[in-house]
């Protein structure tokens, strides 16, 4: 697929990876629908990507109606779909058995309703219209990239929820790539590391110089533009279909 011809609905679109993907994709030529629920982020990243270039929608990721709604809208604007990136995510971080008692199992529930019912929902209603389009490059009609998290093979203490969510992500792609192949739809995965984030900047340097020293190599934090860097090369490969790719340096998580 041609970066240029892409036309791309982006979960969590409004920050971080997710903007970084849309950012990478409208640098090429390619036009973005973001899906976010800030609506002045949206607003200042509509502002800098440019009108004609990307959109932005309140969608709330485990909603199947709005999502439903949300993709047709996308398409309008788009004047087609043939891409879908869920970065959309929380980290739901809790301990099974904390100090005030057992983890509410809200929080397990709210975390693996948005990282992992989210990603599905989105991803069933995105292959829904993408199914439509004409055949390119080996049959292909489009391409569904969801966000796990090396958190998924080496989940921490307090991780139990999130991890949980994510292995689920992994356990999707490849009976959704095979499944969707009829459609000459590809879907595949990453994992990402630690990476720059709103927490990681408001810690001290020698904390992060810390996490940074525990990355084999290169040794820092994974950046934005690392991951949008991925998306795009996922994109262009057709042959790449139904894999997870850690993106993460070599790091491996200790129990915490």
């Amino acid at each position: 697929m041609q970066l240029s011809n892409v036309r791309a609905v982006i979960t969590g679109g409004v920050s971080g990876l997710g903007l970084a993907v849309a950012e990478h994709l409208v640098a090429q030529g390619g036009k973005v629908a973001l899906f976010d629920l800030n609506d002045e982020k949206g607003a200042a990243a509509v502002a800098a990507l440019g009108q004609a270039n990307a959109s932005y929608q309140q969608v709330n990721v485990s909603d199947e109606a709005a999502v439903a709604e949300a993709i047709e809208q996308a398409h309008a604007f788009l004047g087609g779909l043939n891409v879908a990136v869920n970065c959309a995510g929380i980290l739901g971080a809790g301990r099974v058995l904390g100090k005030e008692g057992p983890m509410p199992l809200s929080g397990f529930q709210s975390t693996v309703m948005v990282n992992l019912v989210g990603s599905f929902n989105v991803a069933k209603a995105a292959a829904n219209r993408i199914q439509h389009n004409d055949a390119g490059t080996d049959g292909e009609r489009g391409v569904i990239i969801n966000t796990a998290s090396i958190a998924a093979y080496e989940g921490q203490i307090g991780q139990a929820a999130y991890a949980a969510s994510k292995g689920g992500v992994v356990s999707m792609t490849l009976p959704m790539a095979r499944e969707l192949s009829r459609f000459g739809i590809r879907v595949n995965t990453i994992a990402p590391g630690v990476f720059w984030t709103p927490m990681v900047d408001g810690m001290p340097p020698a904390v992060q110089q810390s996490l940074a020293a525990s990355i084999p190599f290169p040794s820092r934090l994974g950046k934005p533009e690392d991951f949008a860097s991925l998306v795009a090369y996922i994109l262009g490969n057709t042959y790449l279909n139904g894999e997870t790719i850690r993106l993460d340096g070599a790091t491996r998580l200790a129990p915490k």
